[in-house]
């Protein structure tokens, strides 16, 4: 089981070092040019050319590439070339913004959606079954983008119960947060809820067909406590990865939200950044949405390692 779960950690370092390298190379293939954003369409190319050994985009590319990744990895993601100031220090108040909305929205998703899955398979072809399976379809159909701006129509525009913009600052309470952010949390939980739910569903009725199951049947078990009791723990496996899946999907699947919601979090810098073709920002909030994917999916096989019976007892 250690070599297994040691394995896993190791593919996901291996895959987080390969997605820097594509997220180094997508960035400097992009059309355009930093220093005539910045100098604007009068520069000079003898102007051009300082401000480019300036910024050190005269140097070979692998180069540039090495020493950001070592310095990454360090906590070192280097100046924004726009304005100068330190990317880190920027970065670390708007990661704290995207945490809270994740967290916000994980916290209500989760266990809502795991619940009404479990409710769902326990009254399979039922009513409750049939419309929790045609929300949650509809809810997948739907851009994010499109829920977004509904909710902002009816619940900010027509009754004015929430704010339209989720601007938060760092002297706000607690509660004032909750209520700022209450829109974007609540389009986050609709998005990924669907799938959550769809999944927790599908791999407790996977379960059902097995004959240990159809054994606490004939015991005279009723089904809730059968899939409960039985199903549940057997297919905690599957349901763990979704899970981890879609919270690597609330950090990383923001941007579009924050930009509805102008919510100061990574995404809208990252939209920023590239809107600028600030490199340095656009390569330092890739690697860090391409961290927390990777390490939530790795939390996740391995969580899916430790309950699985039989990798937790050899024999």
């Amino acid at each position: 089981m250690f070599r297994t779960i040691a394995i896993r950690i190791v593919l996901g370092l291996l895959t987080l070092f390969a997605v820097s390298v594509l997220i180094f190379v997508s960035t400097e293939i992009l059309p355009g040019d930093v220093a005539s954003a910045v100098l604007g369409q009068g520069a000079t190319p003898e102007t051009l050319a300082v401000f480019r050994a300036e910024l050190g985009l005269d140097r070979p590319a692998y180069t540039r590439y090495f020493e950001w990744f070592f310095k990454a990895i360090q906590g070192d993601f280097g100046v924004a070339m726009t304005n100068k100031r330190v990317i880190i220090e920027t970065l670390e108040p708007r990661f704290l913004n995207t945490m809270f909305l994740a967290g916000y929205a994980a916290l209500i998703a989760v266990p809502l959606s795991v619940g009404l899955g479990i409710v769902a398979a326990i009254n399979e072809g039922k009513a409750v079954d049939k419309v929790a399976n045609v929300l949650s379809l509809m809810t997948i159909s739907v851009p994010e983008f499109f829920i977004a701006y509904i909710l902002i129509l009816f619940l900010a525009v027509q009754y004015d119960i929430f704010p339209s913009l989720s601007t938060v600052f760092a002297d706000m309470s607690f509660t004032e947060r909750l209520y700022v952010a209450a829109l974007p949390a609540a389009t986050l939980t609709m998005l990924v809820m669907a799938h959550m739910l769809r999944m927790t569903r599908t791999s407790v009725l996977s379960i059902m067909s097995q004959p240990y199951i159809e054994m606490a049947f004939l015991k005279g078990l009723s089904r809730s406590h059968v899939i409960l009791r039985h199903a549940l723990p057997n297919a905690a496996a599957p349901i763990i990865s979704v899970v981890a899946l879609n919270l690597a999907y609330l950090i990383v699947g923001v941007v579009v939200i924050e930009v509805v919601f102008v919510y100061p979090g990574v995404g809208q810098y990252m939209v920023d950044g590239v809107s600028k073709r600030d490199l340095p920002v656009v390569q330092a909030c890739g690697l860090i949405f391409a961290g927390a994917f990777v390490g939530l999916n790795t939390i996740a096989d391995v969580l899916a390692i430790l309950v699985n019976p039989r990798l937790r007892n050899p024999r």
